[in-house]
C-alpha cells in the first residue's frame, strides 16, 4: 500500500473552492487506481492536504502515466497553490474493518 500527500497554502478565501473541486473529483470520478482519498486541513493554518491510498505502487505508477497533470496537482492549482509531493510506503496498518 502507498499513500502520497499532496500539500499546500491555501488562502482562506479559496478554500471553498478548493473543497468543491475535491467533491467533484471524488465517488465515480475516483480513478480505478485509488483506495480512498482525504482532503485535510491542518488546524489552525492555511495548510491543506490530499491525502490518498493506492492499492500499490504499480497502480500509483500507472495513473502517473495516464495523467498529464494529475487530478489533485491541478485542483490546488485552481486556487492559486502549487502542491508538494511526498509518498510513504506503508510498512504495517490497523483498521477495525
Amino acid at each position: 500500500m502507498i499513500i502520497t500527500m499532496l500539500e499546500a497554502e491555501v488562502p482562506d478565501q479559496h478554500t471553498a473552492h478548493l473543497i468543491e473541486s475535491f467533491g467533484e473529483a471524488g465517488g465515480p470520478a475516483l480513478p480505478p487506481q485509488i483506495s480512498q482519498s482525504f482532503l485535510a486541513h491542518e488546524a489552525g493554518t492555511e495548510r491543506w492536504r490530499v491525502i490518498t491510498v493506492w492499492n500499490d505502487r504499480r497502480a500509483l505508477e500507472d495513473y502517473r502515466e495516464s495523467a498529464p497533470t494529475p487530478g489533485g496537482v491541478l485542483m490546488f492549482r485552481s486556487v492559486g497553490a502549487e502542491p508538494t509531493l511526498t509518498i510513504h510506503e506503508v510498512a504495517e496498518y490497523a483498521s477495525h474493518a
